[in-house]
């Protein structure tokens, strides 16, 4: 399926801001079927990290199953935009993850990202709070 396109829905979760945090990523084929899931314990963050976090968790994923050709979908309209370069990037945290972003994204054949509603991104954001949850689990 080289030149099929795939979904890609990334959410990041904190609880207070700053606070611990999740992220949470899944990617579908073209029918909207999951293809798979990832989510991730990230420890104390802002929610922008979170954010942040996803998006690299759902890119690297995509790049390990060779799957080239995304439509991501974000709720944090922040991210979008400062992917998008309407936004800076001013926090030196921030920067970083930018800079690694834009490497994952650049080994993708092509991509385009889209701010979706909380809603439609509703999936991403139950792993990132289950990747918190499940963290919660083991430390109580």
């Amino acid at each position: 399926m080289t030149g099929a396109s795939y979904l890609l829905f990334t959410d990041g979760a904190c609880r207070g801001n700053p606070g611990i945090g999740g992220a949470g990523a899944v990617l579908m084929d073209g029918r909207g079927e999951v293809l798979a899931t990832g989510k991730k314990y990230l420890g104390h963050c802002t929610n922008n990290i979170a954010e942040y976090e996803a998006l690299i968790l759902g890119v690297e994923e995509a790049l390990k199953r060779r799957y080239l050709r995304l439509q991501i979908r974000l709720d944090s309209e922040l991210l979008v935009k400062q992917i998008l370069g309407e936004y800076k990037v001013k926090n030196p945290r921030l920067m970083i993850l930018m800079e690694r972003v834009r490497l994952l994204l650049s080994r993708l054949e092509t991509y385009t990202i889209q701010h979706t509603a909380r809603e439609g991104n509703a999936l991403a954001d139950a792993l990132a709070n289950e990747a918190i949850d499940e963290h919660a689990g083991r430390t109580s």
